[in-house]
């Protein structure tokens, strides 16, 4: 791991290392150590790619206008959350009735969204060729590699002048966050990202909430000149004073 150049890097390997062996304890009967189990993965301070901003997102659809491949690449991202290896492989086969459907190469966990709820995505849709069977065909006139999509997609977000930390996984961290604030809970936002487990989607309810409490908390402020009595009746004008025997 220390000679993989840097943690990321030292991570993945763990990774690689302990699938092999928990292969070999279910399927092969393997009893010995598992050395992944005895050394701790490296600490990385990052928050990972960038999340879009909301106004991002309005100058990339200011830019690329509806009907081109630029708009619906972003669409498909954005509406069902996919990953670029699984969007650029999506055509009129995901298209099952009133719903997107794909499967994710992932995790092979299945989502199926539907386009009513969705409705930039099915409009452009809506536009893609009738014998155009996959969505996302370049100017050779055959389907993206995942990787030829991926670069492709950033130089949609060059050419609109967007910084250059707006990728496609970045839009789908987008699409997640808007879901967690509005209330999403953390299942939720894990069948959205396809995920098995819902550790990563809390991490989004997580930062919605936080930002709500500030929010919420920020406006308590606005509540120290405000009575809390009806009437008016903690003011301090003074009152006439009656002796008692008098009228």
């Amino acid at each position: 791991m220390d000679r993989k150049g840097g943690p990321e890097a030292a991570n993945r390997l763990h990774k690689e290392i302990g699938e092999l062996y928990r292969y070999a304890q279910k399927k092969l009967g393997y009893k010995g150590p598992h050395p992944a189990e005895q050394v701790e993965r490296r600490k990385i301070r990052t928050t990972g790619f960038h999340t879009w901003t909301l106004e991002e997102v309005e100058q990339y659809r200011a830019h690329h206008a509806s009907g081109t491949l630029a708009r619906l690449a972003f669409e498909v991202i954005l509406g069902t959350g996919a990953a670029r290896q699984d969007a650029c492989a999506m055509g009129r086969q995901n298209l099952k009735g009133p719903n997107i459907w794909y499967r994710r190469g992932k995790t092979g966990q299945d989502v199926s969204l539907p386009l009513c709820l969705l409705p930039e995505l099915r409009d452009e849709l809506l536009l893609v060729p009738a014998e155009q069977s996959q969505f996302f065909i370049h100017s050779k006139g055959k389907p993206f590699t995942v990787e030829s999509f991926g670069n492709w997609f950033r130089d949609q977000c060059v050419a609109a002048e967007l910084p250059e930390v707006c990728r496609a996984h970045g839009l789908r961290k987008y699409g997640a966050t808007r879901l967690a604030e509005r209330g999403a809970s953390e299942f939720q936002i894990m069948a959205f990202l396809a995920h098995k487990d819902p550790r990563e989607a809390r991490r989004y309810v997580q930062a919605a909430n936080r930002d709500k409490m500030v929010s919420d908390g920020l406006a308590l402020l606005e509540l120290n000149n405000l009575s809390n009595l009806p009437d008016g009746l903690d003011n301090f004008t003074l009152q006439p004073t009656v002796k008692k025997g008098k009228l």
